[in-house]
């Protein structure tokens, strides 16, 4: 039997990372994936799938992913179930990934923390000659999944495909 689930989509919020009683960091977010075919309005539908990622995963997606991030998901679905305040029992569905690629560029002196958005430079701001670019130093140690944008020496032999 074979539960797999491989998804790419944009976060809809920050991960929210939590510890459990023994120390177990968890995290969970809503990846949005925009289905392959168009309705029968001619529209792109979007599904919200519930993601859970544990232990040291779970640390760097709450501190490199924000909303808006594109990132692909490689996991299984789980189905639980608990009773609501209610008493009604509730059926979850949610992947829970054992691989979380961080897939666009997450530049933080370019990007809004609370969106994942560059901001539009304001009115007042002088447009005549752009700020000069800030030097950055490429910092491996902090984003395992950070684009150096060095070309990649592969042989055609090498790839799969």
């Amino acid at each position: 039997m074979l539960n797999r689930v491989v998804l790419i989509g944009r976060l809809t919020q920050d991960p929210e990372l939590r510890y459990t009683n023994s120390g177990t960091a968890v995290a969970s977010f809503t990846l949005a994936v925009d289905r392959m075919r168009n309705n029968q309005s001619g529209e792109r539908e979007t599904d919200f799938i519930n993601i859970v990622v544990w232990q040291k995963q779970a640390e760097l997606c709450a501190q490199y992913l924000h909303k808006g991030r594109l990132a692909a998901v490689d996991g299984r679905l789980q189905i639980r179930s608990y009773e609501n305040r209610e008493g009604q029992k509730v059926r979850v569905a949610e992947v829970v990934a054992e691989t979380v690629r961080f897939l666009d560029r997450g530049d933080n002196a370019s990007m809004n923390s609370s969106s994942g958005y560059s901001q539009a430079p304001s009115q007042n701001q002088n447009m005549s000659r752009p700020a000069p670019e800030p030097k950055r130093t490429p910092r491996f140690d902090d984003d395992p999944f950070a684009d150096d944008s060095q070309p990649i020496d592969i042989s055609d032999d090498d790839l799969p495909f």
